[in-house]
């Protein structure tokens, strides 16, 4: 197998126009390819400027979990540092895990960050919404967001080759009326749903309006959950 890294996009672009197969940390595919055989070409962008960048409102899709520190907000920060073993963190990427794995610890922090993903295909790199991404699987170059005033995540204990642990990230934005807006994402099994509602007048409001989102359709101990990370980051924003 060829690894290319190139250190541009215009590099990277013509790597992948030429076949060769994006790879983070390949802790998701190693396995695979030493079943079935290895790709003749494979592709890395561990040395694209725009794709390594850890910055308080942008996160670079080639960037290993370990490296995910308090320059971005809490949510992903905390949803990198959940994500297996030290040993892992070291090697497994950002992309990998949003775009790569079925269990997609950093999707339900993304989404309350309402991160806008920049993704890069042969022809050029545009920018583009999650939902795009994850249907189309395509190379995620990087995220970028609006810092959150505040924000929080949770990710259940579970034993190593058991089930997905559900995990719960909440952020509060502000609009651009100055109003605050509370963001619930919630992994539960291999799915994840969302939900949105005001905050201006505290929890209760808020729990009652998530209710009327997917976030109610939960099961009861998930809710619970929930409720229970909805009141600590709120909390944290008071006489702010």
């Amino acid at each position: 197998m060829l690894l290319r890294l190139p250190t541009s996009v215009t590099e990277a672009q013509e790597c992948l126009a030429e076949g060769a197969v994006p790879i983070g940390g390949a802790t998701l595919v190693w396995a695979t390819w030493q079943r079935d055989g290895f790709p003749e070409r494979a592709v890395s962008l561990r040395g694209v400027p725009e794709a390594t960048v850890v910055e308080a409102d942008s996160l670079g899709g080639a960037v290993v979990l370990h490296r995910v520190d308090d320059r971005v907000p809490e949510v992903l920060r905390r949803a990198a540092a959940s994500v297996g073993t030290g040993a892992v963190r070291r090697t497994a990427t950002v992309g990998g895990n949003i775009v790569g794995s079925t269990l997609r610890c950093l999707l339900p922090a993304a989404l309350v960050l309402d991160a806008r993903p920049t993704v890069l295909a042969q022809d050029r790199a545009y920018e583009t919404d999650l939902a795009e991404l994850l249907a189309k699987r395509h190379v995620l170059l990087g995220l970028r967001w609006r810092t959150p005033l505040a924000s929080g995540y949770h990710k259940e204990p579970a034993e190593a080759g058991g089930p997905p642990p559900l995990a719960v990230a909440t952020a509060v934005r502000e609009g651009p009326g100055g109003e605050r807006e509370l963001r619930v994402a919630v992994r539960e099994g291999y799915d994840v749903v969302g939900g949105a509602a005001p905050c201006e007048e505290g929890a209760d409001q808020a729990l009652d309006a998530l209710a009327r989102t997917d976030v109610g359709a939960l099961p009861a101990a998930a809710r619970d959950v929930v409720r229970g990370q909805v009141r600590d980051v709120l909390a944290g924003l008071t006489g702010r």
